[in-house]
């Protein structure tokens, strides 16, 4: 076995225990962290496929800016167990069969899934650069500028939203 099939391997088992242990575990904290540790796993994949810009925008973006805001939620939300709604047997059980079934159909897609080669022709200009990358993303032409900037607005109205879900209101007299 090669080297980056044992690192593809590991990288994956990791990815796949702690996104278990975000949905698994009670403490919401906890599940941060693990939430955390799965991105920055995912962005070892990124890696091992040779896209660095994509792994380390990945981390910026994902484990750093996103994450930060999930804990300031979660610690300015104060959510205690007892506050936590008791969930009836049935809809566990109903999580349960969906993610089964899920992976199931997701298995069966990775099996029957034949690799695909030679998709693009070789032009021999470098698509891993910034330079490019910007061209891509942010050119009126490629039509990727209108969605990058919704994504920034919603990144805003999230951010206002997490400031009045965590405003004090003051008691009336």
């Amino acid at each position: 076995m090669s080297t980056v099939l044992i690192l593809f391997y590991f990288l994956a088992a990791i990815t796949l225990a702690t996104a278990f242990l975000t949905i698994y575990s009670r403490n919401p904290i906890h599940s941060a962290i693990y939430l955390v540790i799965c991105f920055f796993s995912i962005a070892g994949h990124y890696l091992l496929l040779n896209a660095q810009f994509l792994a380390i925008v990945h981390i910026i973006v994902y484990s750093g800016a996103i994450m930060i805001l999930f804990l300031f939620t979660i610690m300015l939300m104060n959510l205690n167990k007892e506050d936590e709604v008791h969930k009836p047997r049935i809809t566990r059980i109903g999580a349960i069969t969906v993610f089964c079934s899920l992976c199931a159909i997701l298995v069966t897609i990775f099996f029957n899934s034949k690799p695909v080669s030679d998709i693009s022709d070789s032009t021999g200009e470098d698509y891993q650069s910034i330079k490019a990358l910007g061209k891509v993303m942010l050119d009126g032409e490629s039509g990727y500028m209108i969605p990058f900037e919704f994504v920034s607005i919603l990144l805003l109205v999230a951010m206002i939203g997490t400031v009045l879900l965590s405003k004090k209101e003051k008691l009336e007299k």
